[in-house]
C-alpha cells in the first residue's frame, strides 16, 4: 500500500540547495553576459572632441558589433587602419591612414553620390541636402583635401563616407588620411551612450 504524502509532511529544499540554485543561475547570468559583450556587444570610450556636442571626449558607449548594414545619420566606430581614395584616373587608390580607431557618423554609403558646398556647408547625398540638427558646433566648410575637385563623388559599393559632428576639428572622409572607410573595417554602430549616467541617450538613427 502506498504511502500518501500530505503537505505536513513534504520538506522544504534545504538552505544549501537554496544556494548552489542561486550560484547555478548567477553563474549561467554571467556567461551569458561575457558571451554578449564579447561577440555581440562592446563598451568603448570615446576620445577626442570630433562627435561634439553628440558626444563628448571620455563618454562611454555600447556597439553592436554584428551590425551588416549602415545608412545616413548612423554612428560608427572604425579601425582607420588604411584611407581609400580617388586616384586622378579615377580609380580607387589604398593608402596608409591614421592608424587608430576612430568614431564618427555615416553621411554616405556605397552607391550613394555626396556633394559637399564648403562654402554654405552644405551635405547633399544623392541630390538631397542633409538636415543636420546635430551640428551645434558650424557647417562643413572644412575641405581637407581628399577629394577636391572631385566633388561630387560616388562612394563605392562596401565603403561609407564619414564625417564628425564637430567639422571644423573632425578627421574624417573629407581627409587624405581617411578617404573611403571600408565596411570591413567597421567594427560596430552605435547603439547608445551610458556613461556619465545623467546624459544616458539612445544614438540610433
Amino acid at each position: 500500500m502506498k504511502e500518501k504524502i500530505t503537505p505536513a509532511k513534504q520538506k522544504n529544499p534545504s538552505l544549501l540547495s537554496e544556494f548552489l540554485s542561486y550560484v547555478e543561475t548567477l553563474l549561467i547570468m554571467c556567461f551569458c553576459m561575457m558571451m554578449l559583450f564579447t561577440f555581440v556587444l562592446r563598451l568603448i570610450s570615446v576620445d577626442g572632441d570630433s562627435m561634439q556636442n553628440t558626444l563628448q571626449s571620455g563618454d562611454c558607449v555600447v556597439i553592436n558589433q554584428l551590425s551588416q548594414s549602415y545608412k545616413t545619420g548612423d554612428i560608427i566606430v572604425a579601425d582607420a587602419d588604411k584611407a581609400v581614395i580617388y586616384d586622378n584616373e579615377g580609380e580607387l587608390s589604398v593608402r596608409a591612414g591614421l592608424g587608430i580607431t576612430i568614431i564618427k557618423r555615416v553621411i554616405a554609403t556605397g552607391g550613394q553620390t555626396i556633394d559637399i558646398d564648403f562654402k554654405s556647408g552644405k551635405v547633399t547625398v544623392n541630390g538631397q541636402v542633409l538636415k543636420e540638427d546635430y551640428l551645434t558646433l558650424g557647417m562643413t566648410h572644412l575641405d581637407e583635401g581628399a577629394f577636391t575637385g572631385k566633388y561630387p563623388v560616388v562612394v563605392p559599393e562596401g565603403y561609407v563616407f564619414v564625417m564628425g559632428d564637430h567639422r571644423s576639428v573632425s578627421k574624417d572622409s573629407r581627409s587624405l588620411d581617411v578617404g573611403f572607410v571600408p565596411e570591413e573595417c567597421i567594427r560596430g554602430k552605435v547603439l547608445l551612450r551610458y556613461l556619465p549616467i545623467r546624459d544616458f541617450t539612445l544614438l540610433t538613427a
